[in-house]
């Protein structure tokens, strides 16, 4: 697919310290991520919803085709391994 590139989309919201963890290990990975705050966005608390048992659970990921609910850090840097190598530091 030339020219077309995924991207990281990290779903949060205000006050979440799982977010805020998250958000700080990706920062010091150095992976470039796009912010959605689901409570600003109504279209992005649906999209959570749908992969998330109906529940608004943050922090979610997605990675191309991979949805993650509260993933690790690592398991985040797996996902773009496999789903958009471009996009980790180095590449």
């Amino acid at each position: 697919m030339l020219g077309v590139m995924t991207e990281v989309v990290f779903y949060a919201r205000p006050g979440c310290p799982f977010c805020v963890m998250l958000r700080a290990d990706l920062r010091r990975r150095k992976l470039p991520f796009r912010e959605v705050n689901i409570w600003e966005d109504p279209e992005a608390a649906a999209a959570v919803r749908a992969v998330a048992d109906g529940n608004e659970t943050v922090p979610t990921v997605n990675v191309g085709e991979r949805w993650m609910v509260n993933p690790s850090g690592k398991k985040v840097i797996a996902a773009v391994e496999e789903q958009a190598p471009e996009l980790l530091p180095g590449n």
